[in-house]
């Protein structure tokens, strides 16, 4: 069900709510925290379907707050929308269109509408402050969610501005996109012999700052000399391989197209395993499993960014 609430107030949205809960029976019982997607309007709905396919896993109250640069001059005034049942998953979506000054206070308009006592998660699927915990929406929440693979032309240099600005509680979908490599790479390297690794080589393409956060993690997880190449072959995208090198002896993990990867061992023949591209949905549920502060992507995008050197100019494919 969609209800439409045009020139609203946030008391207006709040009664009609409460009116909907008792005319038709939802409730808002079993809410775990409050997600905010600060959107613009092309990206909207595409982070709504997300969230509503996460909220089955994390049921919550969102706030949808979409701004439009070319509103802001317009006669103040607060149009809304509420979702519930089929167009809300497991969640009640509230979305807010402010037109004129009505715009500039974000955090005024979503105060009255959070969760009492439930944690509070900001997520901006497109362009993001350029300091999101000195945001205003960033100052009320515990966890700040951006995508540097989304929020600029130079994602390697919104990757540069995360480590620049990181507070913590900040998390970028970057990080999230890693994930299965890490969980791949740490059962590979749980096996016997278990020696040192001596230097590490990573590669994806040029628009992949999960490439250069892999490259971070493993310099710092393995303390060993580490290089990544940053290619500008598209197929595949995002990180298209690692190589660990064990004195003469190597393994490679290399993705061959979006959802397939190669894992090649000394001493076992290759075998494929699955490594495929993680769904906006995907990150979003893995974020909201915690509420507390990413404490190792805090020492990744920090230390571990900081510890290597200049990607590799290189303009071919993947791991040879």
């Amino acid at each position: 069900m969609i209800v439409d609430l045009p020139d609203t107030t946030t008391s207006g949205i709040s009664k009609s709510l409460v009116k909907l809960r008792e005319e038709g029976g939802a409730v808002a019982l079993g809410r775990v925290l409050t997600l905010i997607i600060a959107s613009e309007e092309a990206t909207a709905e595409e982070a709504i379907e997300a969230a509503n396919e996460a909220s089955r896993e994390h049921p919550m109250r969102v706030i949808v707050l979409v701004t439009d640069a070319a509103e802001m001059d317009a006669e103040p005034r607060l149009d809304a929308e509420i979702r519930v049942g089929g167009d809300a998953g497991a969640s009640e979506v509230i979305m807010l269109r402010p037109h004129g000054e009505v715009a500039s206070d974000e955090q005024s308009l979503v105060m009255g509408l959070l969760l009492p006592d439930a944690p509070v998660v900001v997520w901006w699927p497109g362009s993001a402050p350029d300091v999101p915990g000195s945001s205003p929406l960033g100052r009320i929440a515990q966890r700040r969610i951006t995508d540097a693979s989304a929020r600029a032309a130079d994602p390697q240099q919104a990757l540069v501005s995360c480590a620049r600005t990181y507070t913590p509680g900040d998390a970028d979908f970057a990080w999230t996109r890693v994930t299965l490599w890490r969980a791949q790479l740490a059962a590979v390297l749980d096996q016997p012999p278990f020696e040192n690794i001596t230097r590490v080589e990573v590669s994806g393409s040029l628009d992949s700052p999960s490439t250069t956060l892999l490259a971070a993690w493993l310099h710092l997880a393995l303390q060993a000399p580490t290089q990544y190449a940053l290619t500008d072959d598209a197929h595949p995208q995002g990180i298209q391989g690692v190589r660990l090198f064990r004195g003469d002896d190597s393994i490679d993990l290399v993705r061959m197209s979006s959802g397939i990867a190669t894992l090649t061992q000394p001493g076992q023949p290759p075998h494929e395993v699955a490594l495929q591209r993680r769904s906006l949905r995907d990150c979003l549920a893995d974020e909201l499993r915690r509420l507390d502060p990413d404490e190792l992507y805090g020492e990744v995008i920090t230390a571990g960014l900081a510890g290597l050197d200049a990607p590799e100019p290189i303009t071919t494919g993947a791991l040879a």
